[in-house]
């Protein structure tokens, strides 16, 4: 007699939902109410939130808010049916994806549903078995399960060592013997800005390794699309290299506070994209909302660089003044700001620390703990955003070294609240 697939369950819930028993709604899962800003509702109160993507501050924008009602009243939420490529294909969407395309540097552009399955769909599609792909090891989970189709294709794979060239170097060796013996090319990939450090991918270092390597190169630049470069047309603009990254890709939950994505190439490339990406070929078409949405806050973000700068000024100001205070931020070189605490703490001190932030400080971000990070390492991260005053900033950094302290004297080590003790809202 055969196992149930459901009895693993009983056993596990995996490593995330180890603390469901007790962190659901608080430390995941949380409900965040009110108005999108540096200020929401949380567990029954206000708090001072570094916890959202909207860089730019445009999920409120008066112009994008009636953008989006105007769409809406027009054309509901239905509005195109079915597939682009049967019968929902629009001027709207035409032009949304020639103005990403003008905007960030490409030929032509396509739409993309959503960013997770988006960039997944586009790695699937480009590569066969055949192929090698060669990546970064700190590549979001997207590209991994991109990766991991490609592999169950029968394609292979090789990972470097995150932002080292040396690594890429040595991978770029093998991926070019291999290749050449399966007659298939090599893609290389990489992020524009790591989400989770704040750093940004050496795109200047990989392209020039295209003088003794063949391959095509791939950046998903979720995080630096609106936000880096001279005019936030992202990470390779920043770095000059517009021109040497063959598949741009980015979605628009960051910067454009939206939902959907996009991938910019050669007009070779999108339109092979446009007739073999399965996830698009049989899904329903983008909303009209998102689409018209995404015209008006692309048109803000070219007239106003001064959402950017204010972005920038503010996100200056908070990694200064911790760093100033003698707060690790590693390596980032971005507006992603990552506070890391190096020693082995116990999960009673994390979630005490936590509850103190947000029950007594009022200060709402996220934590990350291992296997996102190392074993005994903690990661408070905070996502500045033009929105956010010195104030908020200043407040913020004394709020960090009160909780710092505590950690020293021991005073997080007791046993965690229960659920009653600390949630006022269940």
């Amino acid at each position: 007699m055969g196992v149930s697939i459901f009895e693993k369950i009983d056993r596990s819930l995996g490593p995330l939902g180890a603390i469901s028993h007790f962190g659901h709604h608080y430390f995941s899962y949380p409900i965040l109410e009110g108005e999108i800003g540096p200020y929401m509702q949380f567990n029954g109160k206000k708090v001072l939130n570094w916890s959202l993507n909207n860089y730019l501050g445009l999920s409120n924008h008066p112009e994008v808010r009636a953008a989006d009602a105007d769409a809406v009243s027009q054309f509901g939420l239905s509005y195109p049916m079915g597939s682009r490529m049967m019968s929902a294909n629009s001027h709207y969407h035409e032009r949304f994806e020639a103005d990403l395309a003008d905007f960030s540097g490409y030929e032509d552009a396509f739409l993309m549903n959503f960013g997770y399955q988006g960039i997944m769909s586009v790695i699937e599609t480009l590569v066969d078995h055949r192929d090698v792909i060669v990546f970064d090891s700190d590549s979001h989970a997207c590209l991994i399960d991109g990766i991991r189709l490609h592999k169950a294709k029968g394609g292979a794979y090789y990972k470097y060592n995150h932002n080292d060239m040396a690594s890429l170097d040595l991978n770029l060796k093998r991926a070019t013997k291999l290749s050449a013996q399966n007659g298939g090319g090599i893609l290389v990939i990489t992020e524009g800005v790591f989400g989770m450090t704040g750093q940004v991918g050496k795109l200047d270092e990989i392209v020039a390794m295209k003088e003794r390597y063949d391959f095509k190169l791939l950046v998903d630049d979720a995080h630096g699309f609106g936000v880096m470069g001279k005019t936030g047309r992202g990470t390779p603009e920043h770095f000059g290299v517009q021109d040497q990254v063959d598949i741009y890709f980015a979605t628009f939950t960051k910067a454009m506070s939206a939902m959907g994505a996009f991938v910019g190439a050669s007009s070779k490339v999108v339109k092979f994209l446009r007739y073999n990406v399965r996830s698009q070929i049989y899904a329903k078409a983008l909303p009209m909302g998102y689409v018209l949405g995404g015209i008006k806050r692309l048109e803000l973000i070219r007239e106003n660089p001064q959402f950017r700068e204010r972005l920038w000024y503010i996100a200056k100001k908070l990694q200064n003044g911790l760093i100033a205070e003698g707060f690790n931020l590693e390596t980032t070189n971005t507006h992603v700001t990552p506070v890391y605490f190096n020693q082995n703490f116990t999960q009673n001190e994390v979630g005490n620390m936590i509850i103190d932030l947000r029950e007594n400080l009022n200060i709402f971000c996220s934590v990350v703990i291992y296997p996102v990070v190392a074993k005994g390492v903690v990661m408070l991260r905070l996502i500045p955003t033009c929105m956010h005053t010195e104030e908020d900033v200043e407040y913020t950094i004394n709020a960090f070294k009160q909780i710092r302290e505590k950690l020293s004297q021991g005073e997080y080590n007791y046993e965690i609240p229960l659920k009653s003790e600390i949630y006022s809202n269940i």
